[in-house]
């Protein structure tokens, strides 16, 4: 009963699954039988990462998009759905930050920033959300957002603010389509260690600054965000929805 069995019979979406913590989400969803369709701008990322999840399900397969072109958006969902035949689950996992003082951010660095984590989280939800509501699915839309949803940070005024519209984002989602069996949750990660992050740490004063904010007294790694999407696309989490889930080590519980 208590178990992630079910997630074999599920088809999953995850936009932004081509590296990091997306990667790891998708081999995750591979490994316990899902039918996965990744997505992302680079097509190599995307050949390399689907050839690890065919060795696991030969059934996985990726989508080239930009999510910040709603264009992008219709067409990847269009094939996601020739693919698999339905989407079961989507994970909204594409994000950007770009790192500067408020005083510095400019209108391009701020709508490159909510864009792609606030904007392309609505029309990639919107978009799956008809889908499963013309089929009648009582689908998952699961969306990665942020400690920084909760919390101010130095150099984050646009990411925390697209992280925080995206928590609001989910809530509101949860309400209007649960008369539809839909459930729509967020996972709230704190700092990652991953091969896209590693650079950041080789500042001693950041990292330090960082692990005095974690009572756990570590980093996250991928698979502690990996544990909580694989719950909430269970069977295990039916009745869960509206909800973020924070993997931040203790950050916002101080």
């Amino acid at each position: 009963m208590y178990s992630f069995n079910d997630l074999n019979e599920k088809n999953v979406l995850i936009v932004g699954g081509s590296k990091g913590i997306g990667k790891d989400i998708a081999l995750a969803f591979a490994e316990k039988g899902s039918d996965v369709v990744i997505t992302g701008r680079n097509a190599e990322d995307l050949k390399n990462t689907v050839s690890e999840l065919q060795s696991l399900n030969p059934k996985c397969s990726f989508v080239q998009a930009d999510i910040t072109k709603i264009d992008d958006i219709e067409k990847m969902v269009t094939r996601a759905e020739k693919i698999m035949g339905r989407i079961d689950v989507l994970v909204n996992n594409a994000g950007i930050n770009i790192a500067k003082p408020a005083l510095e951010v400019t209108e391009d660095d701020w709508d490159t920033v909510l864009n792609t984590n606030l904007k392309g989280t609505f029309f990639c939800s919107q978009r799956v959300g008809k889908h499963m509501i013309e089929k009648e699915i009582p689908g998952k839309i699961i969306n990665i957002v942020s400690q920084m949803a909760f919390v101010g940070y130095v150099k984050r005024a646009a990411y925390c603010s697209s992280k925080g519209g995206a928590v609001q984002l989910t809530k509101a989602l949860a309400v209007e389509w649960a008369n539809k069996q839909i459930k729509v949750n967020a996972v709230a990660p704190t700092f990652i260690k991953t091969d896209l992050t590693s650079g950041m740490f080789q500042d001693e004063a950041f990292y330090n600054d960082v692990m005095s904010r974690i009572p756990l007294g570590s980093l996250a790694k991928p698979s502690d965000v990996t544990g909580a999407v694989l719950f909430l696309a269970s069977d295990m989490a039916n009745f869960i929805t509206g909800e973020t889930i924070k993997v931040d080590g203790g950050w916002t519980a101080i």
